[in-house]
């Protein structure tokens, strides 16, 4: 989304325009698929991370312009508030040393971004949603300069045409409303694409909702917002509910909402492409200069910007992505499930279980989407958001019958996910050593129960216990996050105990939202 878009107004004959030229798009891509228009077999992989920044004092800081301008690198870009960041990994082939390759890469980048955010007083925190921030840090004003932000936050705003209202009940209760989308910046994810050809992305995108549920469940790093401790991965609800579009009355009519994690299984990459047609409105009707199908008729491989723009503005956990490459069209299947964090180390064993798990499940004959019902995957992933590590989940048992049976989320993951996920390296040709390293790693979080989201909670609770106040414990464990982070051992080691200092307060909301302006 770091694209320029030009918000010069937008009206009737713009909309009519732009939803002709989004079904010319869609028959574009159905063209491309039929005549088999698309990239070969590469194996290639890439990897997105969002950033957060915070001060020493571990409250947010509204820094990201002046922390760009230092950095000066394409790699790192803005992300929707002034307090986010963006790494994006060039693709790599998954192959060889890849895992310790992109593990190296990430550690370089950071210590870089690093020391440039401090020539400002603020620091890198890569974590699913910073735990100091306060709704007053997150408005309108708070967006970064891009207009397609602008545009986004605008289109947003009238298509609702009241306030957005987040509603979450967790271990504690949050009610926030905001006139803005803004609150979708506290939500900061690890986004992995994977490059595939149309005969198997139907079985990629299939297996990585079956197994959304548990990349959360042992993932999970986003307790906590606004000073409430809610699910263990917070971040589906306040994306969900802070994208909202829908009144209450289109609620109730069972209006998807743009924020998605589907209805069923597909057969295509079309489908989910078609599927976007047939929901929702668009929301930034800017047409690009092509005309896709007079470039389909004179050979060319069309951009199909329209729909490529329209597909950014429905958020899907696993989202389909059309893209054209040196000429030519390729998909990719894109994985947002995971929150930022909390190490490299713990990044890249999430990206290891994910590939190989994923490629595993879509290579069996007897693949386990035909024997878990859709809303059985939905319910899975919503309960691995409530309860992170601790979650209990439906999963067909092995065997002919494959009958549902509930199993813990670890246990699922320790006894037959984990092997799974290992031959799935094994076929992309993953280094035997970096795939056990990985795979431990997550091993050692199901063995002991721990993961970012667990360790948040129980450092906060000890802050507390300590007599710090609310706001003071979540600064203080926020900052002993941030200095475990930058050791770059896993969370699972990470001690929960440690001298939180003197009982002191930090700002409440209305002060810090000024201090981090």
């Amino acid at each position: 989304m770091g694209e320029k878009v030009a918000a010069d107004g937008i009206d009737l004959a713009d909309r009519e325009r732009y939803r002709r030229k989004l079904h010319e798009c869609l028959e574009g891509l159905q063209r491309l698929l039929r005549e088999k228009r698309f990239d070969r077999p590469r194996n290639l992989m890439g990897l997105e991370i969002e950033l957060n920044l915070a001060g020493a004092d571990g409250l947010p800081r509204m820094l990201n312009s002046q922390v760009l301008e230092r950095i000066a690198s394409g790699d790192f870009q803005t992300e929707l508030a002034q307090c986010n960041l963006e790494v994006n990994i060039l693709p790599h082939r998954l192959s060889g040393s890849v895992l310790d390759q992109l593990a190296e890469e990430l550690r370089t980048g950071f210590a870089y971004a690093e020391r440039k955010a401090r020539e400002v007083a603020a620091r890198i925190v890569m974590i699913g949603i910073l735990p100091t921030l306060h709704a007053t840090d997150l408005t309108a004003a708070s967006l970064s300069e891009n207009d397609r932000y602008v545009l986004l936050n605008d289109q947003m705003r009238a298509a609702r045409g009241e306030d957005f209202v987040l509603d979450i009940q967790g271990v504690e209760h949050l009610v926030s409303r905001s006139p803005s989308i803004a609150p979708e910046a506290a939500c900061t994810s690890v986004q992995l694409h994977l490059q595939v050809t149309p005969g198997r992305f139907a079985a990629i995108w299939n297996a990585a909702q079956a197994i959304a549920a548990v990349q959360v469940a042992v993932g999970a790093n986003s307790p906590f917002l606004f000073g409430r401790e809610l699910w263990r991965e917070s971040r589906p609800p306040v994306f969900q509910q802070a994208t909202d579009t829908r009144v209450p009355e289109l609620q109730a009519q069972g209006v998807r909402p743009r924020t998605w994690f589907g209805e069923r299984w597909i057969d295509s990459a079309y489908d989910l492409f078609e599927e976007n047609l047939r929901y929702f409105p668009p929301l930034l009707p800017v047409c690009g200069p092509q005309e896709p199908l007079r470039v389909l008729d004179a050979g060319g491989v069309p951009d199909l910007a329209e729909l490529v723009l329209h597909n950014g503005t429905i958020y899907r956990w696993n989202r389909p992505v059309y893209a054209v490459a040196d000429g030519v069209a390729h998909l990719r299947v894109e994985n947002r499930v995971l929150p930022a964090g909390p190490t490299v180390t713990d990044v890249i064993a999430n990206t290891a279980f994910y590939y190989g798990l994923v490629r595993a499940l879509a290579e069996e004959p007897r693949p386990v989407w035909s024997r878990l019902p859709f809303a059985a995957a939905a319910r899975n992933f919503d309960t691995a958001c409530r309860y992170g590590i601790d979650a209990t989940v439906h999963w067909p048992r092995p065997g002919r019958a494959g009958a549902l049976t509930e199993i813990p989320a670890v246990r699922l993951v320790r006894k037959e996910l984990l092997p799974l996920a290992a031959r799935g390296l094994d076929a992309w040709g993953v280094e035997p050593a970096d795939r056990d390293h990985y795979l431990g790693i997550i091993e050692e979080r199901c063995r002991r129960r721990v993961n970012g989201a667990s360790w948040q909670a129980a450092a906060f609770h000890h802050a507390r216990r300590q007599g710090l106040d609310r706001h003071a414990a979540l600064a203080a464990m926020t900052r002993r996050y941030s200095e475990l982070m930058h050791t770059g051992e896993p969370v699972h080691t990470w001690p929960v105990a440690w001298a939180v200092g003197e009982r002191t307060t930090v700002p409440g909301p209305r002060q810090a939202a000024t201090d981090g302006a």
